[in-house]
């Protein structure tokens, strides 16, 4: 059974799968080197009892934001909403939406300031729920690094061929992994975890059996290569499939990025794996009885989740001020991914905080 500080561990000490940084750089020393824009999955359609604005905000996180839109609107929080976190210290753009049943609406303006700016009004007949994205486009800015243009296009290169590691990042766990204790005090019975907090540390627990299968997965280097028992998801789809042998077809549709294998986000019910990919899943109930039962009790089913993350229009761009890259990512997927497979990014707010 994994103790605690094993878990810590697993959780933040993700393996390399492409041999390690290739140089190491500055993150985010301004806003401006952290551009997140979010890419929605519908648009508003003009009509409805729901206010959708289009927001950019910097150095502020999303959370901050719609307390903010509650306050001017005069609603309960239940009320506004949006689609997915963004980082607090970046540029990012992201629509909220406010239930506002009346014609009338405040000055939506009177919100704008140097760290928020209202880009778009418009209202729709639905709430903006969690998730409801395709992804989002980065653009973020690596400074004062010293780096040989040849590594790093070879890096590039084999990040646009093979995808990274779809590890759940440092963030999902919090700061030195305080989530993981937190999670762990709520499964020994803690009742000081409040109710609002709880699917944050169900979520934090299943990252961390996640984590686990795939840092196994990397270290044998069959991360992004198929297995006879595997589990496969369509890029962009909800569909499975088992793979009950290996052929051209399949390694093509892998190669080109339609599909990926998968480990699980754990829960009640079976493993649909088979073969060695199983013996591998089942050692997670051995090695974290307490993390499975917990979420087993806690009611959550059995899913999958990508192995590998490839990033759509990747590119990597030197300048005076380092390295600029660019790239997009499905829904719930971490750009430090991408990051830490190229650069030993010290992110500048860790150390400067204010």
């Amino acid at each position: 059974m994994k103790t605690l500080e094993q878990c810590l561990v697993i959780a933040l000490q993700t393996p390399y799968a492409h041999g390690g940084p290739v140089a190491k750089g500055i993150l985010r020393e301004h806003a401006e080197d952290y551009i997140v824009d979010e890419i929605p999955l519908l648009e508003p359609d003009g009509e409805g009892e729901h206010v959708w604005l289009k927001i950019r905000k910097r150095h502020t996180n999303t959370d901050f934001v719609a307390k903010q839109l509650q306050k001017l609107a005069g609603v309960k929080s239940m009320a506004v909403s949006y689609a997915g976190m963004k980082d607090r210290h970046a540029l990012t753009t992201q629509w909220f939406s406010v239930h506002l049943p009346t014609t009338e609406e405040p000055d939506w303006q009177a919100l704008a300031s140097d760290e928020i700016e209202i880009i778009e009004v418009k209202r729709h007949s639905r709430k903006l729920r969690r998730g409801t994205l395709l992804g989002n486009r980065f653009t973020i800015q690596i400074r004062d690094i010293d780096v040989d243009s040849e590594a790093l296009m070879q890096r590039a290169n084999a990040i646009k061929q093979y995808g990274v590691p779809n590890f759940f990042a440092s963030q999902r766990f919090g700061h030195a992994g305080a989530n993981l204790n937190k999670a762990k005090a709520m499964f020994e019975g803690d009742r000081r975890i409040k109710r609002h907090q709880r699917s944050l540390y169900l979520s934090t627990a299943r990252s961390l059996l996640f984590n686990y299968i795939l840092a196994e997965r990397v270290k044998v280097g069959n991360w992004n290569t198929l297995q006879v028992g595997d589990i496969c998801l369509r890029t962009g789809r909800r569909g499975f499939f088992p793979v009950e042998e290996l052929n051209d077809e399949l390694a093509q549709r892998l190669a080109s990025g339609e599909i990926h294998p998968t480990a699980p986000l754990w829960g009640q019910g079976e493993l649909p794996v088979a073969h060695e990919v199983k013996q591998l899943e089942e050692q997670l109930p051995v090695a974290f009885p307490e993390w499975c039962a917990g979420l087993e009790k806690a009611g959550l089913k059995m899913e999958r989740r990508e192995l590998r993350l490839v990033p759509s229009d990747f590119s990597l761009e030197e300048n005076d001020n380092g390295v600029k890259c660019r790239f997009g990512l499905p829904a719930g997927c971490y750009a430090t991914s991408v990051i830490r497979e190229l650069f030993d990014a010290s992110d500048y707010n860790r150390f400067n905080k204010t």
